[in-house]
């Protein structure tokens, strides 16, 4: 009978995210070939992983077709270089998608089935726009097992200003304004580009590389923020500045048990403690967090006092409101997403959980007085992701210096 194992974060890297559509940068790129790019990635920057022992490749894609069709996971592998020996599949949770690739193939370490394994995600939304083709079955509305905004994300953010009057437009646009400056200070001090591959890109103008993500605005204002439309209704509060963009991007993650990777000889950059997903109701997704955030740390034994950094998915500003006001936690408490996020960095869907922990494990270096971590985020059709890391960097004096 296989002992459990304690699993832990290897590394993970990330494509720069570009803008969708076709003035973007990935517009004439191929979707597997940005997986593969980041996958190829991360195995240069971790040499002393044999390729045959590795036991999977989740690769994650909201709309699986095209060019993100194909059992996406064992196409990538192929691609990639790794042994035929190596399988591989495709998931899909949408938002979470990269997320669950790590939490599943997490499980199968766990259990003792597998001890190395490749997880991330890749959304091309400027080819495939999310929902594109999809054949929602009719009792969903004839049968209001949900209402028809619920299939529209940005309706869903404008459900959760209504139900929390407190939540005004103001703040979402200080909230979206403050991750753009976090981002911008973030690749002024370098903590982005270490983890950044660089991608041969294609356009009219011949071929190019990129290098960094395309979204961010560091000149965004409040001025420019108030004056912006509110496509979800009239007079809304939800507006393009106060949410994440379309955007094309892949990531990827070495995911191990502990005991390989000390064996090997890898770096641990996180320990995964517990992990937890939660159904809400769907017109309100942007909630999902807060219930798979308390479900995690009932898992793991904690309180949220105990965690010292979050990382949360920029979706709507208002959603990560929600979940700071819920837990009781400043608008701009420092320990929350500290190099910005997905309101300025963009969210290519599936991608993002796996861009998470690459932010998260970055500041782990930087802060050894905090010892556990969140990564969260909202999922459409009603569903929240969370997983605690520990911080192997964590260090006790360093922890009693920061509390006093």
């Amino acid at each position: 009978m296989a002992e459990r194992s304690e699993v832990v974060f290897v590394d993970g890297v990330r494509t720069p995210f570009g803008r969708a559509g076709e003035k973007g940068m990935y517009w004439q790129t191929r979707a597997d070939d940005l997986v593969v790019k980041a996958i190829i990635g991360l195995l240069e920057r971790n040499p002393k992983v044999p390729k045959d022992l590795i036991d999977d490749v989740a690769i994650a894609a909201t709309t699986q077709q095209g060019d993100q069709g194909l059992t996406l996971g064992r196409t990538a592998a192929l691609l990639s270089g790794l042994p035929l020996s190596v399988p591989g599949y495709a998931i899909d949770r949408m938002c979470a998608g990269a997320m669950t690739s790590v939490t599943t193939t997490a499980g199968a370490i766990a259990f003792g089935a597998y001890d190395l394994a490749i997880a991330g995600g890749v959304e091309h939304m400027g080819r495939h726009p999310m929902g594109f083709n999809a054949d929602p079955n009719p009792r969903f509305l004839a049968e209001k097992l949900v209402s028809a905004e619920a299939l529209n994300m940005g309706n869903t953010a404008e459900r959760i200003h209504d139900r929390f009057p407190q939540l005004t437009k103001e703040r979402s646009d200080r909230y979206a304004m403050r991750s753009q400056q976090k981002v911008a200070a973030a690749y002024e001090a370098g903590k982005i580009q270490p983890d950044l591959i660089p991608v041969a890109t294609k356009s009219a103008e011949g071929w190019g590389l990129a290098t960094r993500d395309e979204a961010p605005r560091p000149e965004t204002t409040m001025e420019g923020l108030a004056g912006l439309r509110t496509p979800f209704r009239p007079h809304g509060r939800v507006t393009a500045g106060n949410s994440s963009g379309l955007n094309d991007g892949a990531t990827a993650s070495l995911i191990a048990s502990e005991s390989m990777a000390k064996e090997l000889g890898l770096s641990i950059k996180m320990r995964l403690v517990s992990f937890a997903f939660a159904g809400v109701e769907p017109e309100i997704m942007g909630i999902g967090p807060v219930p798979s955030t308390e479900k995690a740390l009932r898992k793991a034994g904690l309180s949220i006092d105990d965690i010292g950094l979050f990382e949360l998915n920029e979706a709507f500003a208002v959603q990560v409101l929600s979940f700071l006001d819920h837990f009781g936690i400043d608008d701009d408490d420092p320990r929350v997403n500290e190099y910005g996020g997905a309101i300025a960095i963009g969210h290519p869907l599936a991608s993002s959980g796996v861009r998470l922990m690459i932010q998260l494990a970055r500041q782990f270096e930087e802060h050894p007085e905090v010892r556990y971590g969140v990564t969260a985020m909202c999922i459409g059709l009603g569903q929240g992701g969370t997983v605690i890391w520990e911080n192997p960097n964590w260090n006790k004096k360093a922890s009693k210096k920061a509390a006093r």
